[in-house]
């Protein structure tokens, strides 16, 4: 039976209708956004690294995505916590899961710069002094108890810390790429420790605050424990990435997007601890420079090629909160670098 030619007209106005709307509320496909860059081979690696770790560490997420993102960004990493806690075996495990070089040194009050750096002894048969490297000549560096040295041995870490090289007798040496510190320190512990100068403080592109587990987490600790035997938990775990990769993803990172009103934001966290009247100093452009690129690195784990302003606020704390300095008062108040940089961020409108 044929369609009247009333209901014809209706028809086909209520189809022209729906195409005008179409036409002018265009419905997306998919939602799903396409990288620029592609992170398809990085996101690989770290998803792998974090297995691996995963394998030995339980809990921790938030430690191990910043030594992630800091190895990333090219940056140093200290770690805070009570003894016992996984620091070490963590920083270990990490290097595990990389083919390079790796040292260990345990900061004690006798330990000397030479013992860290090298020294030049005179080759007898040669009749000329040979410098012999120290152990910083490598590709990571785990310092234990970093706080246990003194203030001249801290001080030997500076230059190789930020230019990547040693000056010894007037001889310049380049460490080879990639080099990291991890150090570690036991907030609890005065006695036989050396506060770690301003300066130096300024050379770590994080400071990580370790807690203890829950008791979930405890609970599957013991548990691994108890299956591992007298296996060592190192042999458990395999390597990911190569030097020539780790350097690949760094230059790859530094290509991440971020838009300038997100530059403006970083500018103003920083900008804001100058003028907080609970801080006696604030943190400097070296700061600002560490947040830009660690919010890069951190977008790139989680598989974007563009920086949120939720990446900006998960950076920031680990790299303000060792910069900055509490006027006594507050300090004796119990307030926190913690708390006073949460409260900075909250305080700055989110760019849009």
């Amino acid at each position: 039976m044929d369609t009247p030619i009333e209901n014809q007209s209706e028809e086909q106005n209520n189809d022209l209708n729906s195409d005008q709307n179409n036409e002018q509320n265009p419905q997306p496909k998919d939602l799903a956004f396409t990288n620029r860059i592609d992170l398809t081979e990085l996101q690989t690696a770290i998803n792998g690294i974090k297995t691996e770790i995963g394998k030995v560490i339980v809990g921790q997420k938030h430690m191990i995505d910043m030594l992630l993102t800091a190895l990333l960004a090219n940056g140093h990493v200290l770690i805070e916590g009570v003894p016992g806690i996984a620091k070490t075996i963590t920083a270990k495990l990490l290097a595990k899961t990389l083919t390079v070089d790796f040292s260990r040194i345990q900061f004690t009050p006798d330990l000397m710069p030479s013992d860290i750096l090298g020294t030049s002894i005179f080759d007898l048969k040669k009749s000329e002094f040979e410098f012999k490297k120290g152990p910083v000549f490598t590709n990571m560096l785990l310092i234990d108890e970093i706080n246990r040295a003194p203030a001249k041995t801290q001080a030997a870490l500076f230059e190789v810390m930020e230019e990547k090289q040693i000056t010894m007798d007037g001889t310049r040496y380049l460490l080879p790429p990639p080099f990291m510190v991890l150090a570690t320190q036991n907030p609890i512990e005065q006695e036989g420790t050396y506060r770690l100068p301003e300066a130096q403080l300024d050379r770590f592109l994080f400071k990580i605050d370790i807690h203890y587990p829950t008791l979930e987490e405890e609970v599957e600790i013991i548990l691994r424990e108890h299956q591992l035997k007298e296996n060592k938990k190192i042999d458990q775990v395999t390597s990911f990435l190569t030097q020539e990769e780790i350097i690949k993803y760094q230059e790859l990172v530094n290509e991440i997007i971020i838009e300038p009103n997100l530059i403006k934001y970083i500018a103003e966290i920083v900008s804001q601890t100058r003028s907080n009247e609970f801080l006696y100093m604030g943190a400097s452009p070296r700061a600002s420079i560490a947040i830009l690129k660690a919010s890069k690195a951190f977008a790139a784990i989680n598989g974007r090629d563009f920086v949120t302003p939720e990446d900006i606020k998960t950076v920031a704390l680990p790299v303000i909160q060792h910069r900055i300095i509490i006027t006594p008062e507050r300090e004796m108040e119990g307030i926190t670098a913690k708390q006073i940089v949460n409260q900075l961020i909250q305080s700055i409108e989110i760019p849009r």
